[in-house]
């Protein structure tokens, strides 16, 4: 073997065509653009680098895209795969991408609804060496619906008051953990299904701020922010014909004023009471827990004389209802959903184990009332509810049958009559927005024709429609279940 000379140069093959040769930098941006991106992320996903962030987001190759329909925004927003999942990516300035990023970790630390942060973005370059702006990824909220999918027919006055009063419930969480929104409005929040009512997530917190707490003036400020802008939106979709002519945007703006401080001084209001009427500290608290709250720490005055009593509850946690379905069953569902499960579990009880454990009849509800359910539905019909809506209403399904026949419906017949009749006649909440039609896609981009401007990430990654059947319902697309006459939701026999 002979030495190398101390001046040889080594010279790099160029012949890329010769068989057996990789293909060099196929498909792959150039070394530098890789290498100068800043990745911050709570977890690790390298499926990140797999996409294209080399490249203006409104340029991003469709290969890349999901499917997802865009709404109004201030700034360019596109849908992407990122595994099996999707995610939003907006572009904005670093600033904000990481301050929206840092209050949405804390947020999801403290468990209030919102949409869960992946990453922020930055050094991204083109292969020119452009700067290109940073970007924040938020992760799609499965079966959520923005606030435009629920009026692909007209939205009935009903139902966009139990929205309002969604809003306020999240606005009062967001209120009492220190954050201050400053953008409240339905366009910044996701909806869920929740047994007939809804959940709200927030999906925007780029003005937002979190305090130790905050005074009465910040709370009404962003009461009166919300207000405005839920006017504004119910004036543009009266405009296009997408609620009952009868609403007024005015007024029905205003409930959220009303609702927002009853609640608020529900669980935060003083009461005082006499001495002899001890009863009442335990009907406060059974009263807060009907909203949903658990009372974890409360504090009592008494006056000198003792005669008279003031109860102020100190710390109060939304989920008590989810939090004991989930220490009962392992289920992890919506508030109401969680209410109206556990109606049907402590019925369940009350008629076949009154005698046992709690724990041991919730078991028993699980094998014998849940899972049978959830296994019944097809695979093709899967994607249409998910599984806690779907037992929900079929418990509800069971009782209208009941009440109809003048017979306990056994549950088998039931969950066979719902797929037929109800579920096979719903569109995929967890597909349409992957493939909406003409007009659903008008309706998401809040215009008649012609392209819409972007919404912001977590805005808009959907996966609902607005149909909501019900055996009660002549019309599988009513985004409402018909109310048989004197009854109360969830109240299924067994």
């Amino acid at each position: 073997m002979s030495e190398l000379s101390g001046d040889a140069q080594w010279h790099e093959p160029s012949d890329w065509e010769q068989q057996g040769k990789l293909p060099r930098n196929a498909g792959l941006p150039p070394a530098n653009v890789v290498g100068s991106l800043s990745i911050t992320a709570a977890a690790t996903d390298p499926g990140l680098l797999d996409l294209p962030w080399h490249i203006t987001l409104e340029e991003w190759p469709d290969e890349y895209l999901a499917a997802l329909p865009r709404g109004i925004s201030r700034h360019v927003v596109r849908f992407a795969h990122l595994g099996g999942s999707v995610i939003a990516v907006k572009e904005t300035s670093e600033h904000i991408a990481r301050h929206e990023y840092h209050v949405l970790r804390r947020l999801q630390k403290v468990d209030v609804p919102s949409v869960e942060p992946v990453a922020v973005i930055s050094g991204r370059t083109t292969p020119d060496g452009e700067e290109l702006n940073p970007v924040l990824v938020t992760r799609h909220l499965k079966f959520s619906l923005p606030y435009r999918a629920l009026f692909s027919q007209k939205l009935r006055r009903d139902t966009l008051t139990r929205l309002i009063d969604a809003q306020a419930l999240l606005l009062v969480r967001l209120h009492l953990i220190g954050f201050y929104w400053g953008d409240v409005s339905l366009s910044n929040t996701l909806f869920r299904r929740d047994a007939g009512a809804f959940a709200a997530y927030l999906v925007d917190a780029e003005t937002g701020e979190i305090y130790p707490s905050l005074s009465s003036g910040q709370r009404e400020y962003d009461l009166e922010i919300a207000r405005v802008n839920i006017a504004g939106e119910l004036m543009d979709l009266l405009e296009g014909g997408l609620i009952e002519e009868h609403v007024d945007p005015l007024a029905t703006s205003e409930r959220i004023m009303d609702s927002y401080r009853r609640l608020w001084n529900e669980l935060t209001g003083k009461e005082t009471f006499g001495a002899g009427e001890r009863w009442r500290v335990t009907a406060r608290v059974e009263r807060l827990n009907e909203l949903g709250f658990d009372v974890e720490e409360y504090s009592i005055n008494t006056d000198s004389e003792g005669s008279r009593i003031q109860l102020q509850p100190k710390v109060v946690d939304a989920g008590h209802h989810p939090r004991r379905l989930i220490r009962l069953t392992g289920l992890d569902v919506q508030e109401n959903q969680a209410r109206r499960l556990l109606n049907d579990l402590d019925q369940y009880r009350a008629e076949y184990y009154p005698h046992l454990d709690e724990e041991i009849s919730a078991h028993s509800w699980l094998t014998h009332v849940f899972e049978p359910i959830v296994r019944a539905i097809p695979r093709e019909l899967a994607g249409k509810l998910e599984p806690a809506e779907v037992v929900h209403q079929v418990l509800e399904h069971r009782w209208y049958m009941s009440e109809k026949q003048d017979r306990d419906v056994p549950l088998a017949e039931t969950v066979q009559s719902y797929l037929d009749d109800v579920l096979r006649h719903r569109r995929d909440e967890a597909a349409i927005l992957l493939n909406p039609d003409t007009k659903t896609l008008n309706v998401l981009q809040g215009n008649d024709a012609g392209d819409a401007p972007d919404h912001d990430p977590a805005g808009e990654p959907a996966a609902s429609h607005p149909a909501h059947g019900t055996p009660a319902s002549s019309n599988p697309d009513s985004d409402e279940p018909e109310q048989h006459p004197g009854t109360e939701p969830g109240n299924s026999p067994r």
